[in-house]
């Protein structure tokens, strides 16, 4: 009986110290129970050690508890082998061990869930811990981003100030006869300076070498003040560039507004009058843009912040919530105290600094206006309207049956048969197989603008496009549809009208006038057909063509990358001009156009001028970036000129010798195109990406696309061989064969594009940018210069 009361008071210490803090009470009645009568085990229910392990290690959980509870039962378990075998021989000893040895598997099976637990609490912990730190990351990114963007608004707001105040002075004292004072120009100037002196307050002499040593004590430097000379009046002509340091701009502009508003009068032939005035203006219009913008993409990504942490407490509450139903027990409610009291969820600096800003933005730039202010900080998406889907249908089938009637017509008439006139082809093709490239490479954006939604790919972002204005690839389809629409029938006019004998004086007008008509509407002012975008499109064809004098922004080297591309059709727009211009359309004559000399050497300027312009979009962005890989880039487009210059040449002289130097040029320009495609722009052939020759990062999830893209890229790229094999047909085939090469160039760009913003997509993503960087407008200075 010693042993057994050993025992019971073993098992009662064992079981008491465990359920501390649970209520020992509901534990012991259902916890294992010993009957040392017959010295066996009995339980009220079977799986009470488990759930015993489970409640405690759901209050330890380190190893430490899970040894004491492994010491302990080991414990208990000898000691009952032990009395077994003492008291009741080695049989019943034999037979107790075997119902021992039941629970050991439910024990170990016990401890293997208990891991399981314990690594994914451990997991959670530590994405809890990721978004924590991120959160105060960007947070603090955004407060300081907050406090600099406040500080430009309130010396935006206090230059505006002295402009306004210079302007109502400036009227006051014209309305004073002030001029009349003085008949020279030198006593006009020396006046002039006094008594505005004496009219405005401004700080003179010793008060104004005060002033300044205020000011350079406080920071604001003056840059190269004394090396200007000085006035008729022996006063020093400051310059009138100041550094203002960042941490005092609002109280040192307000001492300087009467500075600058004496050195702009003391140079009345450089900044006096309005001429001044207006320079500041402009400057001022432009800061507050700035400014606009910025607070714009603040607010917006305050916004995403905010969004950010709603999304991850939803996140952390499932998880929890699959948690208890999976493992039956309730254990989201303590873990979800945790996660609410962290800092993700329990600052509010971000709401606050929305709600400045939003005050902020009502009371400057929307005339106290809330309504209007939030048209700009959260501007809504339209939605899509069935009207316009109609509309689609509507001219994707007027063009399916127009251009059916108009192969019967052409077939009819015989136009495309060896006898026909070949005028028709030299006079016709080149305008109507112009606005069809146009159409397939409108085409081409809408399948690109479709499947970067479908992929999620934040193209307006990319491209810095108003989400309000932007296209959308309903928009894309009903321009292609409309336009293609508008020429097939202008082609069935035309063949209508040869066939019924008019002349083709009259007849060629035709395509003359529809691409008047079409460029009318491209600069159109009206409000019509979506003007945002042709206003952004011109725009973007300005920053082109001008290069390198704008900053390359990616929607222009994008779009120049487009007209590499089209540089067949830049070729018919050439001969397009050349027969309407030239006055050939009159008489009917196109040779006019072929054999002219200025002619042949425009064609290869034409040529060249979309690799021209996309070279020196590089040499900028090498300038502006000092990245050395922008000048690798530029040598590709070098390459491509030298390329397409030589198959000109070897067009026009087909020698053997420019036969060599196509097929060198060419190969090493491909060559060159390809690894920048497949490296630069795509970001695949990564030989240790977990995705075999691709990238780590994939938007689509069916590999084997990538590696298709890729071998139809290669093929597509080396559509030039053409050109070097000459394959021997008629006009109507050469015409047709030179359109359907042409094509797949389009279609190659097309498909070119759509893994050109994946990368760039990506890029964004990994790098966590979803805002845009404005540029400050005034520049800050620290105080000690």
């Amino acid at each position: 009986m010693e042993s057994q009361s050993k025992l019971s008071i073993m098992v009662e210490i064992h079981f008491g110290v465990v359920p501390l803090g649970f209520g020992s009470g509901s534990i012991l009645k259902s916890s294992t129970k010993l009957s040392l009568d017959d010295m066996s085990v009995e339980t009220s229910k079977k799986p009470s050690l488990k759930a015993f392990g489970l409640i405690y290690y759901s209050v330890c959980f380190d190893t430490v508890c899970e040894n004491f509870i492994m010491n302990q039962l080991n414990s208990i378990v000898s000691d009952l082998t032990k009395i077994n075998g003492g008291e009741n021989g080695e049989g019943e000893g034999e037979r107790e061990r075997e119902e021992v040895e039941v629970y050991e598997p439910e024990l170990l099976q016990l401890f293997s869930e208990e891991d399981e637990i314990k690594v994914f609490f451990e997991r959670l912990d530590e994405e809890m811990k990721k978004v924590n730190e991120f959160y105060k990351t960007t947070e603090k990114e955004f407060l300081e981003r907050g406090d600099i963007w406040i500080k430009q608004l309130q010396i935006l707001l206090d230059l505006k100030r002295v402009l306004t105040d210079r302007r109502r002075r400036n009227v006051s004292y014209m309305g004073s006869g002030f001029f009349s004072r003085s008949n020279s120009s030198s006593g006009r100037n020396s006046d002039y300076s006094e008594s505005q002196s004496d009219y405005f307050d401004s700080p003179s002499g010793s008060q104004r070498e005060d002033v300044i040593a205020a000011l350079e004590k406080n920071g604001v430097n003056f840059v190269k003040s004394a090396t200007l000379g000085k006035t008729k009046n022996g006063k020093p002509n400051m310059a009138k560039r100041i550094d203002i340091p960042a941490t005092t701009p609002a109280r040192t502009i307000s001492t300087v507004a009467s500075m600058l508003w004496e050195d702009l009068v003391n140079n009345p032939k450089k900044e006096g009058g309005r001429g001044g005035e207006f320079i500041n203006r402009k400057r001022i219009q432009c800061a507050e843009k700035k400014i606009r913008g910025a607070f714009v993409e603040l607010y917006r990504g305050l916004g995403l912040l905010k969004t950010y942490s709603s999304l991850n407490m939803k996140a952390f509450t499932k998880i929890l919530k699959k948690f208890d139903k999976v493992s039956n027990r309730q254990a989201s409610a303590s873990y979800l105290k945790d996660v609410k009291s962290s800092h993700f969820i329990s600052s509010d600096k971000v709401v606050r600094l929305m709600d400045e800003v939003e005050s902020l933005f009502t009371q400057h730039f929307a005339n106290n206006d809330r309504k209007k202010a939030m048209k700009f900080l959260r501007p809504q998406q339209h939605k899509d309207s069935h009207v316009l889907t109609f509309f689609v249908g509507l001219f994707t089938g007027s063009f399916a049956t127009l251009f059916s009637v108009y192969a019967i017509l052409a077939h009819l008439s015989g136009m495309f048969t060896s006898r026909a006139d070949a005028g028709y082809m030299e006079t016709v093709y080149p305008i109507f197989s112009m606005f069809a490239l146009l159409c397939l490479h409108l085409f081409m954006y809408g399948c690109n603008l479709l499947t970067w939604k479908s992929a999620r790919i934040n193209y307006n972002f990319i491209f810095e496009f108003q989400p309000k204005t932007a296209l959308k690839y309903r928009d894309a389809f009903l321009i292609c549809t409309s336009l293609m629409t508008a020429v097939v029938g202008a082609l069935i006019i035309h063949l209508i009208l040869i066939s019924q004998g008019f002349s083709p004086r009259q007849v060629d007008m035709i395509p003359g006038i529809l691409l008047l008509f079409f460029i009318g509407l491209l600069i159109c002012p009206l409000n019509i057909f979506y003007r945002p975008t042709r206003y952004s499109f011109i725009k973007v064809l300005r920053n082109i063509v001008c290069s390198p004098f704008y900053k390359v922004l990616m929607v222009d080297f994008f779009m120049a990358d487009q007209l590499t591309s089209q540089i067949p059709l830049l070729r018919h727009m050439e001969s397009a001009s050349c027969y309407f211009l030239a006055g050939s359309f009159k008489t009917h004559s196109y040779e006019m156009c072929k054999s002219a000399k200025l002619y042949k050497e425009l064609a290869y300027v034409i040529s060249f001028a979309p690799y021209y312009w996309r070279a020196m979009q590089c040499a900028r962005r090498w300038f502006d970036e000092c990245n050395p890989e922008q000048l690798a880039n530029l040598g590709k487009y070098v390459s491509a000129m030298v390329a397409a210059g030589a198959r000109l040449t070897y067009d026009r002289q087909p020698t053997q010798f420019w036969l060599v130097i196509v097929l060198l040029t060419s190969l090493v320009a491909t060559v060159y195109q390809l690894y920048w495609d497949f490296v630069k722009d795509w970001g695949l052939l990564k030989p240790k990406s977990k995705n075999p020759w691709l990238r780590d990062d994939l938007v689509l999830k069916n590999k084997s696309i990538y590696y298709v893209s890729i071998a139809l890229n290669i093929v597509l790229r080396v559509a030039w061989v053409e050109t070097v094999m000459r394959f021997k047909s008629g006009m109507l085939e050469s015409r047709l064969l030179e359109f359907f090469l042409a094509s797949l160039e389009v279609i190659r760009r097309g498909h070119w594009n759509f893994y050109r913003l994946e990368n760039e997509h990506l890029k964004n993503v990994g790098k966590f940018t979803a805002v845009k960087i404005v540029p400050l407008p005034f520049r800050e200075t620290d105080s000690d210069g």
